[in-house]
């Protein structure tokens, strides 16, 4: 059994069993089998994880000690991690030495109101393993935080999410089309989700990943502002710029990256987006 790895999540893995899990499948872009399985519900869960960093202000509240899980259903265009997109890239590591490790930046993480943010990849894949680690923290006094998509949201029961302090939901498009284009996956699941986190006010903050070209269109921004103003505990709007730091990621795995070409959105273009939402009162970053 090996340990967690530090590092940036901006760095390419791939484990021995993830190579070859991709030689047998023939795929990369598939969703192999692998990656929907459920773990089973042992006594001291494994899990697989790409990486951790230490320090990050930029995945929640305060400094985050931040692991990044593998397994991913989404398939999207602007993908930096597509490494994480099959749960045996990662490397096995059970919830005890996950925890040996988190708690060790306990103490700092709580005098900076911070916490752990589980990421990925898409946390949801690994349910019991995430859920364990969440209520291990909670026995810490840490904040917990989980980025997701939301895809697999009916996998988690109401009383799962009592011990998510805060959901960061990437809402990738407001239409239907779009979303589908983007991820090759449906937008309903998402939306379900949102909806369900509204209802039982449980804290969340939406993520919209501005594309020129992709999801920059006015009526596409419209209709995911609205989404959000119908979301009765969200705190806030984060609207992240493209980049192209993981061009060379996809450039390594032999997938043909369909953005290249594609410039991060302008000043202007990103304060448009902002207002857009800003205009339903919303709080934007």
């Amino acid at each position: 059994m090996t340990g967690p790895r530090t590092g940036s999540r901006y760095e390419l893995q791939i484990s021995r069993q993830g190579a070859a899990g991709h030689k047998a499948a023939g795929d990369y872009y598939a969703v192999h089998p692998g990656d929907v399985e459920e773990i089973k519900e042992e006594e001291d869960l494994t899990g697989y994880v790409h990486s951790y960093e230490v320090g990050s202000t930029v995945d929640g509240p305060g400094l985050r000690f931040v692991a990044f899980l593998t397994g991913c259903l989404l398939r999207c265009q602007y993908c930096h991690n597509p490494d994480t997109w099959h749960k045996h890239n990662g490397r096995p590591v059970t919830v005890s030495r996950a925890m040996q490790e988190i708690a060790k930046y306990a103490q700092v993480l709580k005098i900076s109101k911070g916490g752990v943010t589980l990421s990925g990849g898409e946390p949801m894949v690994q349910r019991p393993f995430v859920l364990r680690i969440f209520r291990r923290c909670k026995e810490l006094g840490l904040h917990t935080c989980m980025d997701t998509s939301g895809r697999l949201g009916d996998r988690f029961s109401d009383r799962d999410l009592m011990d998510i302090d805060l959901n960061l939901l990437d809402i990738k498009s407001g239409d239907p089309e779009t979303y589908e284009k983007v991820t090759h996956q449906p937008l309903q699941p998402t939306l379900d989700y949102a909806r369900r986190l509204s209802e039982l006010q449980r804290p969340m903050w939406v993520r919209f990943v501005l594309v020129p070209g992709l999801t920059d269109a006015w009526d596409n921004v419209e209709k995911v502002a609205d989404i959000c103003a119908g979301l009765t505990s969200l705190q806030r709007v984060e609207i992240l710029r493209f980049h192209q730091m993981g061009k060379t990621k996809w450039q390594k795995l032999g997938l043909d990256y369909p953005l290249a070409s594609v410039d991060p959105p302008t000043a202007e273009l990103s304060e448009r987006v902002r207002a857009q939402f800003r205009s339903r009162g919303l709080t934007v970053y």
